[in-house]
């Protein structure tokens, strides 16, 4: 029997070997050989023709090798492309919370972006309100540095899975990815998706084991779980010999070893010249350049941004915008902008293999070709994956619509909703069955969530309904999506957490002891639908220790029906302001969302009622005012309201229930339009 171990006959670069003390193997068969893709540093590929393979087979018994020539590598193409030697492009991706953000942060502050004394921010790269509050990375945002006379463009990227068209729509702008993975999580759901888009487009990937200084920190278990995925997701041989760079980003600190960092990021900017491939350009050929992504400026208008692909650039160029469908129309650059440091400098002209920002045409979409005026011809549009969760938005209908905000009407409601597609490539909008109703559906609820956040702090006024999966029919089956849900949970509680997975139709595949070592890593194939309402059960179920993550998987056959939620609703039974005396006796009946002094309308939500079913309440009961009492009232003592925010309200409500959305208030109520199920007053 031959083993035949493949690699490439091309020359080391001068790095320091990387160690990886476990390696894993993953063996195929075919015809009696068996290939070998090892842990083990493979010398590099270089984009060159004239390099060929060379495989060696190894005869297991005799031990002897005999050198078989193969073919050389295919072209390319025809067109002879250069590079860019004074440029790099690189996405930073991981699964969220696993320090990008930061990472960029102490990025940029050893670049000498900013001045000694200047005041900066933490994580610097998150400007957005909503960023700030969450602690998450929403948008896609551009920033550059220069290391040695080399220009490198940074984009981060969002690490919650809802928000995976972000990273989908400008890995076409980079040559490589920093894969930043956590030294003690290792791989999570998100982490394998942004690592299989990365891989589809053929990027160089620089693996950076992040929060390395860590007490529990497992680098080699890390790189050895990372390993795996690389292998999982059919990467090539050159892809899996991927350079590791551990590193502190709260520190600012790298190294070739988890052992001996040094004193700055040196280390990972010199594997990010040494690892990314130069921009490949075609300088003679025809403009071309992919707008990635779009922003608006009170006083340049719509900007595009993208990575020329090809030719030149310039200030004052007519130009002409081609889509997919060959439709082209005419336009002029009134200004040119590119990224140095933390901010956009205005440019006279652009060179091919640059990232770019182009003011001056009004009515530039996603995805669509700055081509040359004459020749231009349009590239290949931006693809991303199908939405798999949708809501219905509805015009306000509540008594106290008008109340707080400034828009209320279905044209401002469908105008905003419409404009939210021209920079949210992931998310779709349709007209519903009535003038007033609008269907939008997204990549999670989190996705929708924060456009209905956005748009509460802009004056709109609405309702939503519930979060619904969107299934297909498959010769004539009904399929659901499905997502690979991972929960880390103290092994007291796990008992309760695999309950409740398992009655949402969860199947579990995989089991393992957590980094901690009191932890226990669950790993579930569960229907998108049994994750509403997942999150808030399983803090629940965990008293708030559970760690709990979810990412698109597949599409399923549909598993049934089962229940989301066990208890009922406490109604409102009248208008009015609801009074201490009131609440006192209600709270018997369950837990409550409201205070003293607060206006309620009549089917309005006011709490959880303690039993299946709905209850009818009356809050707003006022004590008698009679003059036969003369001893001293007792004191009213009511129990703290739940607080939910607009998340837990999403997820709480059902198929007859919708959430009124106003600037300064968020409330549920039974939706009038629908029969009263399971009513008890």
């Amino acid at each position: 029997m031959l083993r035949s171990v493949s690699y490439y006959n091309t020359p080391s670069p001068a790095a320091p070997p990387v160690s990886r003390r476990a390696v894993t193997s993953a063996a195929s068969f075919d015809g009696g050989s068996t290939t070998i893709r090892s842990g083990v540093r493979f010398p590099r590929l270089r984009s060159s023709n004239r390099r060929r393979a060379v495989t060696v087979r190894a005869s297991v018994e005799t031990g002897e090798a005999q050198q078989v020539e193969a073919p050389p590598l295919p072209s390319a193409g025809k067109k002879k492309q250069a590079t860019r030697r004074d440029v790099r492009n690189i996405a930073i991706v991981a699964h969220v919370d696993h320090g990008k953000t930061t990472l960029v942060d102490s990025m940029l502050k050893q670049a000498k972006v900013f001045r000694d004394n200047q005041t900066v921010q933490e994580r610097i790269m998150d400007s957005n309100d909503l960023e700030r509050e969450r602690g998450i990375t929403i948008l896609s945002k551009n920033t550059s540095i220069s290391y040695k006379g080399t220009k490198i463009n940074i984009i981060d990227t969002p690490g919650h899975s809802d928000f995976g068209g972000e990273v989908e729509r400008v890995l076409n702008m980079v040559e490589g990815v920093l894969l930043v993975v956590d030294s003690v999580e290792g791989p999570m759901p998100q982490t394998r998706f942004v690592l299989k888009k990365a891989l589809e487009f053929g990027h160089a990937v620089v693996v950076v084991v992040n929060k390395i200084d860590r007490p529990s920190a497992r680098p080699d278990d890390v790189i050895n779980s990372t390993f795996e995925l690389f292998i999982e997701l059919n990467a090539t041989d050159e892809q899996c010999d991927f350079q590791v760079i551990y590193a502190s980003g709260i520190k600012g600190k790298a190294g070739l070893s988890a052992d001996n960092l040094a004193d700055d990021l040196g280390p990972l900017f010199e594997a990010i010249l040494r690892c990314i491939p130069e921009p490949r350009i075609e300088k003679d050929e025809a403009l071309q350049m992919l707008v990635s992504s779009t922003e608006y400026d009170e006083h340049k208008g719509r900007i595009a941004i993208g990575r020329l692909h090809a030719g030149e650039l310039q200030r004052g160029m007519e130009v002409k915008v081609c889509t997919s469908d060959d439709a082209c129309r005419f336009a002029k650059v009134s200004e040119l902008f590119v990224y140095e440091n933390f901010s956009r400098v205005p440019a006279d002209a652009v060179q091919a293999g640059d990232i770019c920002a182009v003011c001056g045409i009004s009515d530039i979409m996603i995805g669509e070709t700055i081509a040359d005026k004459s020749t231009g011809k349009p590239l290949p549009t931006i693809r991303v994956e199908e939405p798999t969760v949708k809501m219905s938005f509805y015009i306000n209908t509540s008594p106290f619509v008008g109340r707080e905000g400034k828009y209320v009407t279905s044209r401002n409601l469908r105008d905003r909703l419409f404009r939210e597609l021209e920079r949210n490539l992931a998310m779709k909008v349709e007209d519903g069955e009535t003038a007033d109703t609008f269907i939008v559906s997204g990549r999670g609820t989190l996705h929708i969530t924060i456009l209905i956040e956005n748009m509460r702090r802009e004056g709109y006024e609405f309702m939503v309904g519930p979060p619904k999966v969107i299934n297909k029919v498959v010769d004539g089956k009904t399929l659901e999506p499905y997502e690979i849900a991972t929960v880390e949970v103290p092994e007291e509680y796990m008992g309760s957490v695999v309950e409740l997975l398992g009655k949402r139709r969860g199947e579990m595949f995989d089991m393992q002891g957590g980094a901690e070592g009191t932890t226990t890593v669950l790993k579930y194939k569960i229907p998108t639908r049994g994750l509403v309402g997942m999150r808030n059960s399983i803090l629940t179920a965990s008293r708030g220790t559970a760690i709990f993550s979810s990412v698109f998987d597949s599409y399923g056959p549909w598993t049934g029906d089962f229940m989301s939620r066990d208890l009922g609703s406490l109604i409102a039974f009248e208008d009015g302001t609801t009074t201490s005396y009131a609440l006192f006796n209600a709270q018997e009946r369950g837990q409550l969302f409201v205070r003293p002094g607060l206006d309620v309308y009549k089917g309005q939500i006011v709490g959880i009622h303690q039993r299946p079913g709905d209850l009818a309440i009356n809050v707003c009961k006022k004590k008698a005012a009679t003059n036969v009492r003369s001893n001293k009232e007792a004191t009213v003592v009511l129990d703290e309201p739940l607080d939910f925010s607009l998340d837990d309200c999403i997820e709480y409500i059902q198929e007859d229930e919708l959430v009124e959305i106003t600037p300064r208030s968020v409330r549920m109520l039974k939706n009038p339009k629908m029969a009263k199920k399971n009513s008890r007053g």
